[in-house]
């Protein structure tokens, strides 16, 4: 399996990872851990791995034609019951990342990427599949009044492969100005 993403600067993944372990600790939620902070740009989809160099490739197709750009956090939120993240504002560079990439990968048929049809919404996740619906109503009251703003640079896109346990990020395209 495959996706393709923006990656946190280490120092943010770090403050994101503090989340994560909390979660872990107090309601054995494993799942975040299981990737780098980011925001998936293209889903999980599967793929032959000797497909992965022309993936590779496309990608810095693709990022060679977009441009640096500040992301901004607007502190914790929920899909509620099931996921807690980090709210990511949602800007117009954003969202034009997503069209252009969605609009890429729809023209090219041998990776088998679904594009997904809900309205896009940016987030960094803390918890998902494995936050239990009773440990959600236990956590989200300590998370929806903390504050987490911040802003980074978005340099470019990684793609990153599951190994069977985690998500490894295994390349990353910079974009024409980072």
């Amino acid at each position: 399996m495959y996706f393709v993403a923006i990656v946190l600067p280490k120092e943010l993944n770090e403050k994101i990872l503090l989340d994560k372990n909390f979660m872990l600790e107090k309601f054995d939620c494993k799942v975040g851990l299981k990737s780098p902070a980011h925001i998936t740009i293209i889903p999980p989809f599967w793929m032959d791995a000797e497909k992965e160099t022309g993936l590779i490739h496309d990608v810095e197709s693709l990022s060679k034609n977009l441009s640096a750009f500040t992301i901004k956090t607007n502190d914790y939120s929920a899909f509620k019951p099931r996921t807690i993240f980090v709210d990511v504002h949602n800007s117009e560079e954003l969202q034009n990342i997503k069209k252009v990439s969605d609009d890429f990968f729809r023209q090219l048929s041998q990776y088998k990427i679904k594009i997904d049809k809900r309205h896009f919404h940016p987030h960094i996740t803390i918890a998902t599949r494995d936050l239990l619906r009773k440990s959600f109503h236990e956590a989200w009251p300590l998370f929806e009044n903390k504050k987490f703003g911040e802003q980074w640079m978005a340099t470019g896109l990684s793609v990153l492969r599951h190994n069977k346990k985690n998500w490894d990020v295994i390349y990353t395209s910079f974009f024409i100005s980072h």
